[in-house]
């Protein structure tokens, strides 16, 4: 609490430098959805026809502080009918704003949270997605997915085919900051990446920056994708759901006490094991073995008064994967997994000041079972977090914004830590490699509007990590026997790192549809993904920076101009951008996965990104959709990889490309299309094979010298709305998708395949490449009522 005020103090502080002080009054309130009571985030008030004005904040809070006087105020929201009022303010007042919602035919094709912010605001490189423009886009087995529709933005490319993965202008996929309502997401994928485990049903709000990010978000390099769940129907109950070709789901909402209390609940399964259980004979080998995943998502929020609010919100996920061989005798249980909890109370200080306390508790683990005989083994690992934060908004002018905050985080982590028994025989380790760690954070962040062609956004953030104990080190001889070691308990300093890193971003208006914008920021990361694969697995070990292993850094500058033709209809920009990365890390050459600590195998360099953004869209209209092109470049140098030389990494890609047209024939029929194509994944293949003593030895080319065949596929989706009784409660319609209509066979990986035997000349070679999906047609039924 202490801290809290020294936080809050440092706000006045920066209150009373820029505040007007005579004849100025505030109006302060919340937008929300007129039908459900849901606050609508990012809805942009206009002030007497002017094209500046602010916007609501993540709770749906607004503030103006105008002179004395009437004003024009206009409120407005994607989807929405804008609602415009006249105000006389001889005094300060608190407002609240309902906005209808448009029917369904008009709420699909209107897309951006104001028609002309992508041009107006200072932000670079953010994507705001509706879920009524994510439903539209065609996907594999017509399951909605948020992760792949963002893939289709430009900057942004998938770790493969069907992967969720996100890789942003050069980084990793542990580079970005994926949260849900405040919780840091560490695993997005189910069935191993081809399935986001985000429910469209339960969310509300998709958010995507990719450049320039705000001095409130933290620990990552590359982006920050912030989900808001739905916060529950304040006025009447619903029910929705679907049923699809390999999962179902269904979301129940409503109000606890009207206009005061509401709650939300939704849940999702597949059947790839019910499906797949009559194709496998109780006589198989493998009968018993299976695949499935479900999660559950659960929001309750209470009004105490205008000023004061409760949330709580959490997720639960599991993959769940079982194979049996009666053969061997062999038997496996893999269970893997996402779970969070988020307590949330909004404070209104005053119509000036909003504050929302945090506390976020979130576990991702991995688990191993296996069993042959009387021989078992258990092989666990995972990482857990708690965390408490407080984020103050303040709005001391209609010009400015000020927020500013601070958290803390206790980190566990746990790598490959091993279990089992024989017999009556049990053993079990010390847990030496478990790890814990604490991460700190304040910023501050002041948007000010200079004049109406000039904004500037400046930013501070400071931020620590510390590794502490448990935890016992080592001092090894050059034969890797231990000699002695150094004990440390609880919560004691074993290394600190820590550094500032400054936010800035401006934007200067050349007319009222032309603007151009540059951003630079610094950012550290503390705790990383290594991955020997291609794409993100449940065994990919989360690991912390160490007295070993030091945190990432990266300094990010980009460029852009932004045009809107034909009243906002079409919104294009080019952005250009270069990042620097520090402290990369991956593992060493000859790397074999065992149980030992995973620091011993790393090897650290340094990565750089740059390249150029294109994007087109039309916003308005029967046919909408966008097109986002990618050109760019990313290199890997590290003095113990390659020979010292720079390689492409392995999610480079010169060019991609994602064309993506929605068209609404009438009430009743709405189609949807995507083509992408990218240039193929650089990979690292053998070019010369050896006989040594009767083995098959291979040599490999240098790290990434080769590419595999470029990858392209179109998808096409329809909706169909049946003809319904008119005041009918229940309604439904049908999804109908194809996932790679001509069917190209884009290859996944290549091995190479041998025949014959050495001895009598007979041996042959062959790379053969494996592909994944041919075209896969789905139907998907929605309902709700």
């Amino acid at each position: 609490m202490k801290f809290q005020k020294i936080l809050l103090l440092c706000g006045l502080v920066f209150l009373g430098n820029v505040a007007a002080a005579q004849s100025r009054y505030t109006i302060s309130g919340y937008i929300k959805d007129s039908l459900s009571g849901e606050t609508l985030i990012g809805a942009t008030i206009a002030i007497n026809g002017r094209t500046g004005g602010v916007s609501s904040n993540q709770y749906g809070f607004y503030s103006l502080t105008l002179p004395q006087g009437t004003h024009t105020l206009l409120f407005s929201f994607a989807g929405y009918l804008a609602k415009q009022i006249q105000v006389k303010l001889d005094s300060s007042l608190a407002f609240n704003i309902d906005l209808l919602q448009r029917s369904v035919l008009e709420e699909v094709v209107v897309f951006s949270k104001r028609r002309d912010n992508n041009v107006k605001n200072s932000q670079m490189g953010k994507f705001d997605l509706t879920m009524a423009q994510i439903k539209s886009v065609p996907v594999i087995f017509g399951e909605v997915d948020i992760l792949k529709t963002l893939q289709l933005l430009p900057g942004v490319r998938n770790a493969g085919e069907g992967n969720t993965g996100l890789y942003v202008r050069g980084g990793g996929p542990d580079q970005n900051l994926i949260m849900l309502d405040d919780a840091i997401v560490y695993n997005t994928g189910h069935l191993f990446g081809f399935f986001s485990i985000f429910n469209s049903d339960a969310i509300k709000n998709t958010t995507l920056i990719k450049g320039g990010m705000p001095a409130q978000y933290g620990g990552r390099l590359s982006s920050v994708l912030d989900i808001a769940m739905k916060e529950g129907n304040m006025k009447t109950f619903e029910v929705e759901g679907g049923l699809g070709a390999i999962a179902s789901r269904v979301s129940v909402q409503g109000p606890l006490q009207k206009d005061k209390a509401s709650f939300i609940v939704s849940a999702r399964r597949t059947y790839i094991d019910v499906l797949a259980k009559p194709f496998i004979p109780k006589t198989s080998d493998f009968y018993g073995s299976g695949y499935y995943f479900y999660d559950l998502n659960a929001k309750v929020n209470y009004k105490f008064s205008e000023k004061d609010r409760l949330y709580l919100s959490t997720y639960f996920g599991r993959d769940v994967f079982t194979f049996n061989n009666a053969n061997r005798g062999f038997k496996a249980n893999i269970p893997w997994g996402n779970a969070t909890g988020t307590l949330r109370w909004n404070h209104v200080f005053n119509k000036k000041l909003f504050a929302n306390t945090t506390l976020v508790y979130n576990d991702y683990y991995f688990t191993f079972g296996g069993q042959q005989n009387d021989f078992s083994i258990q092989l666990n690992s995972g990482i857990r977090d708690a965390t408490a934060k407080v984020d103050f908004d303040a709005f001391p002018a209609l010009n400015h914004k000020i927020k500013f905050g601070a958290l803390y985080t206790y980190h566990k982590f746990t790598p490959n830590v091993v279990s089992g028994s024989q017999g009556s025989t049990v053993f079990a380790p010390n847990n030496e490699g478990v790890k814990y760690a604490g991460e700190t954070g304040a910023y501050i962040q002041h948007d000010w509007d200079i004049s109406e062609d000039f904004k500037l956004s400046t930013g501070l953030r400071f931020s620590s990590f510390t590794q502490m104990g448990p935890y016992k080190i080592y001092e090894e001889d050059v034969d890797g026997n231990k000699t002695d070691s150094s004990v440390y308990t609880r919560l004691q300093n074993i290394k600190t790192y820590g550094g500032f890193e400054p936010r800035v971003t401006a934007r200067y208006s050349l007319n009222d549809e032309t603007s151009i914008k540059a951003s630079v920021t610094r950012n550290l990361q503390y705790i990383h993904l290594v991955s020997n694969a291609g794409s993100t697995l449940p065994t990919d070990l989360w690991v912390p920076s160490t007295y070993r292993v030091k945190p990432q850094m990266s300094w990010m500058y980009a460029a852009g101009l932004y045009k809107n033709f034909s009243d906002n209809m079409f919104e294009t920009s080019v952005e250009v951008y270069y990042k620097d990365m520090r402290n990369q890390i991956e593992y060493k050459e000859g790397y074999t996965q065992s149980l030992r600590d995973p620091e011993e195998d790393f090897v650290f360099g340094k990565g750089w990104s740059y390249g150029a953004e294109l994007y087109i869209n039309k916003a308005r209209g029967k046919f909408t959709g966008w097109i986002g092109y990618t050109l760019s470049w990313t290199w890997r140098k590290f003095p113990l990889l390659n020979g010292g030389d720079k390689f492409p990494a392995k999610y480079d890609r010169r060019h991609d490309l994602s064309v993506v047209a929605m068209y609404e024939l009438s009430k009743r029929w709405k189609f949807g299309a995507v083509f992408v194509y990218g240039t193929g994944n650089s990979t690292t293949l053998p070019e010369r094979f050896y006989i040594v003593n009767g083995v098959l030895t291979q040599e490999y080319s240098k790290v990434n010298q080769y590419r595999l065949p470029a990858y392209h596929r179109m998808d096409l989706s329809a909706t169909l709305y049946p003809r319904q009784k008119q005041g009918r409660k229940f309604q439904y319609y049908w999804v109908f998708s194809i996932y790679n209509t001509y069917s190209r066979m884009n290859p996944y990986f290549i091995y190479f395949d041998q025949t014959g035997s050495p001895y009598d000349g007979s041996l042959k070679i062959d790379a053969r490449q494996v592909s994944l999906f041919p075209i896969i047609p789905s139907a998907t039924w929605n309902f709700k009522f």
